[in-house]
């Protein structure tokens, strides 16, 4: 075989160009290769053509049907009377062997190639015995074989094979968890690789990337990494499954577990149904029961683990069984199954992943001792846990933090409060470094997931002594964290701005062929992949690491707020806990239960949905009228036991002036001014009272103007629009046709006020896909995240259009979350459907307060008196909520 020669063009002749050809074009090199076998090749030249079949379909295709092309090219190896074709052959076939499950015999097969071989052949062998070595976690024996293996390759001036080799001693390296050697052995193997036309392998080195980054903390890089290798392999037609289940590593990661467990699950599938490696399925089994347990699945988390291990285990792979167990156990806990066999089965666990050095070792000794801690074993559990805390100083910023709760549940055990909020805080600051990384907001707010225990830890903590002020400090800490960071501004992607338009043309196509009670599936299936490619794009973006404004002070809140109240809303442990800021002083009452409060939200906002829903379609005025009355009736108790829920004895403690709600994001579609005691407030929300005293120091822009957008299909037409255009005089007017959603971000991008009545959909699935209606489609989210700075005021009128998804620890999606990050210090918006008839002179009267000069929120609370008394009036007034602090 030749040494490093790269000599795959369509004019070689030489059949053994066809095997560096199978890395490169693995469709050409299996056309040439049946080619070949067509054309009475002599028995050196079928065996080669034999390995190119057996490879392609080993690694594209079905391993039956390679394991027969491979032994029929050692058997033509033996035949030809050449034993380096001979040892080249059973290196394929024993890789593909291991593959099907049979690991010793696979093995078997290697060593024959190994013995049989000699020089830059025998090295050759050893490199794939080496990587499936490295696939069966025998990573030292790997190793060993790797340092025979790239001195010869190099020696030889073997480029593409000791590029390959290079390869494989970086994904050992990461399985050691050193990253910094892995990336450097990379970094070579791609330079090596530009020198040749290997375009599989180039791919390989690509993905490889990306895994590496993944292993040091570097989400937005390892997506960009693996999203271009996915982007090769597909343009060379060669699926990896491989790439899939590191895909799915990074999302959940992210805190996107159910996309991890749908693309693990679709990529078993595929496989299965190609017949494709055993060894490449127990992987991605592994990997989904990771993903459900993380989605909150704990049942399909243990069975999805036990096939992984069953698996595992038939393929002798140690090091991966013991990481398939370890997910086991913690899917076990999940269930609430703990024992004492349990706690020293982990212990015992951790102790051979300790020896194998793999870095999942702090998770385990982790669990260990949360279980220990369950059962009541304090000394077990201190032992378990000092070794996982021996894990916060080194390793990616995750796993530090694993050792750093690690150490906070010690100090918790032993009743060491300072110790404990010691933990807490360098725990969340690790934390920190890994979320100032990213740049999309999304995954900002889904990664605070993994400070949630230490903020709730911190949170009890502060609950012992009664101090209040650490209490908010605390609550604070790791609340809305993610408005804090503006996101970053793909403005000069023009590819993410070709597939924003063409969503927002093809979301148009399907909501016409909708109406018209026309199928439209393909339209429906771009329009999906479309989806897909903007959320993907906007995940790789990096932050530019910079914060909004100063660290939150309880002092400085407490300034700012003069005679006002802000009143923040704590869960701890189920419990609510209100902390009325105001009057130079921070105060703590007890009220009731999360889960309750949240039902009764929910309560209370179905009662609104259906005053508005019911007041579009009343015929009889005298029935409607009694329906609508119990309606309100109904919806008047609903608020009362809310307000008792929700604030308790708190309630005589708010004063006479303006008054912040700050909800935590599970409570946050509260209608605050439903509450009765909030009706006749100025009455603002906010998500975290840093967010609150950010939105104040903004400034509003000097010499900028007021827009007013009328988007299409609304009931009333937009009625204020034209109202406000004569009141208002030299506002820009985008409507009828001109309200197209590139037109719209140009005129709203800097301005002082802008007024947009357009219908709102909120999409809980997906939230940065919550979108308002203009002329030429849907303005979502990642739309509005385009903006320089978002208006200084933004009113929207229309259904939903403030509702917000909590996700992650405690933080917040939606179009309202998307504004104040950007630059607006108010907005009006509505928490449920309303009507639009009744929601024009709610309006109108709002506009009038703010040219007033009234704020947002006092305007809004002026607005609401002057409406009618009826209950659609009433219930369209308690709809709406201004957040932030203009």
């Amino acid at each position: 075989m030749g040494g490093g020669s790269s000599r795959d063009s369509e004019e070689a002749a030489d059949p053994l160009d066809l095997l560096p050809l199978v890395f490169a074009r693995p469709a050409e090199a299996l056309a040439r290769a049946r080619a070949l076998l067509s054309s009475a090749p002599t028995p050196y030249d079928a065996s080669i053509a034999h390995q190119v079949a057996g490879i392609w379909e080993r690694d594209f295709g079905d391993l039956t049907v390679a394991i027969g092309h491979l032994r029929r090219a050692c058997a033509l190896g033996r035949r030809c009377g050449s034993p380096d074709r001979e040892a080249d052959a059973l290196a394929a076939l024993g890789v593909a062997v291991v593959y099907s499950g049979r690991t010793a015999q696979g093995l078997r097969v290697l060593d024959a190639g190994v013995t049989r071989g000699g020089g830059v052949t025998a090295a050759r062998v050893r490199f794939r015995r080496g990587r499936v070595l490295w696939i069966l976690g025998r990573h030292h024996e790997a190793l060993d074989d790797l340092r025979h293996a790239v001195p010869v390759l190099r020696e030889a001036g073997d480029t593409i094979w000791t590029a390959r080799a290079l390869t494989l001693r970086g994904l050992v390296h990461l399985s050691f968890g050193s990253t910094d050697h892995a990336d450097r052995d990379f970094a070579a193997a791609e330079r090596l690789w530009d020198l040749t036309h290997q375009d599989h392998d180039r791919s390989v080195a690509v993905w490889n990337r990306g895994a590496a980054a993944f292993r040091s903390g570097d989400l937005p890089t390892a997506l960009r990494h693996l999203d271009e290798a996915a982007r090769r392999f597909e343009a060379l037609g060669t699926p990896s499954f491989g790439l899939a289940h590191d895909r799915c590593d990074v999302l959940l990661a992210a805190g996107l577990a159910d996309e991890a467990l749908q693309e693990a699950d679709g990529a078993t599938a595929l496989l299965e149904r190609m017949r494709g490696q055993t060894t490449t399925k127990a992987e991605l089994l592994l990997v989904a029961a990771q993903a459900a347990l993380a989605a909150g699945d704990a049942d399909t988390a243990v069975a999805r683990a036990l096939a992984a291990i069953r698996l595992f285990a038939s393929q002798r792979r140690e090091w991966w069984e013991a990481h398939a167990r370890l997910v086991l156990f913690r899917s076990r806990v999940a269930t609430g199954s703990i024992s004492g066999r349990l706690v020293r089965d982990i212990a015992a666990l951790a102790t051979r992943l300790s020896e194998l050095r793999s870095p999942e070792t702090v998770q385990a000794s982790l669990l260990a001792g949360r279980v220990a801690l369950a059962l009541g074993w304090a000394e077990d559990a201190d032992r378990h846990l000092a070794a996982a805390a021996r894990g916060r100083h080194r390793g990616p910023a995750v796993a530090r933090a694993d050792g750093w709760l690690a150490e906070a549940l010690r100090a918790m055990a032993a009743g060491r409060g300072r110790g404990v909020l010691s933990a807490c805080r360098r725990g969340l600051d690790v934390l920190d470094e890994h979320r100032l990384a990213l740049g999309a907001s999304e995954l900002r707010a889904r990664a605070t997931a993994q400070g949630a225990e230490l903020a709730a830890l911190a949170q009890r903590a502060s609950l012992r002594p009664g101090n209040a002020r650490a209490l908010l400090d605390w609550s604070e800490r790791w609340r809305a964290t993610a408005l804090a960071v503006p996101p970053t501004r793909p403005t000069d992607d023009q590819e993410l701005l070709r597939e924003t338009t063409a969503f927002r043309e093809i979301t148009s196509r399907v909501e016409s062929a909708r109406s018209a009670g026309t199928p439209a599936p393909a339209l429906e299936r771009e329009q999906r992949r479309l989806e897909r490619a903007i959320r993907a794009r906007t995940l790789r973006a990096r932050s530019e690491g910079r914060t909004n404004g100063r660290p939150f002070e309880v002092r400085t809140l407490l300034d700012r707020l003069g005679d006002g109240r802000l009143v923040e809303i704590v869960g701890v442990d189920g419990d609510i806990h209100v902390l009325v800021c105001g009057g130079g002083r921070v105060r703590r009452f007890p009220a009731g239960r999360v889960a309750g409060a949240a039902a009764e939200i929910d309560h209370v906002r179905a009662g609104l949905r259906r005053l508005a829903y019911e007041a579009t379609g009343r015929q009889d005025g005298r029935r409607a009228g009694a329906r609508a009355a119990e309606r309100f009736g109904l919806l008047e108790a609903g608020a009362r036991r809310l307000q008792d829920m929700l604030l308790g004895p708190a309630l005589r403690h708010l004063g006479d002036g303006p008054v912040v709600m700050v909800p935590p994001g599970r409570l946050h579609g509260v209608p605050w001014a439903a509450l009765p005691a909030l009706r006749d407030r100025v009455l603002g929300v906010s998500p975290s009272a840093g967010a609150w005293l950010r939105a104040g120091d903004v400034r509003p822009p000097l010499g900028a103007g007021v827009v007013l957008v009328r988007g299409p299909g609304l009931a009333t037409g937009g009625a204020e629009v034209p109202r406000l255009a004569r009141e208002y005089g030299e506002a820009m007017v985008l409507e009828d046709g001109t309200a197209t959603a590139s037109a719209v971000l140009k005129a709203i991008d800097g301005s002082l006020l802008a007024h947009i009545a357009a219908h709102g959909a909120f999409r809980a699935d997906s939230p940065m896909f919550s979108s308002l209606r203009m002329d030429d489609g849907h303005l979502t989210v990642h739309d509005v995240e385009r903006l320089s700075r978002a208006p200084y005021r933004i009113v929207l009128s229309s259904c939903d259009s403030g509702v917000l998804e909590p996700i992650g620890a405690d933080e917040l999606l939606g179009l309202a979350a998307a504004l104040l990050p950007l630059g607006t210090a108010g907005v009006v918006a509505s928490l449920v459907p309303v009507s639009d008839e009744a929601a024009v002179p709610l309006m109108v009267s709002l506009h009038d307060g703010l040219r007033a000069g009234l704020g947002m929120a006092e305007a809004l609370r002026d607005a609401r008196r002057a409406l009618p008394g009826d209950p659609l009036h009433q219930a369209t007034g308690w709809s709406f909520s201004a957040i932030g602090a203009a």
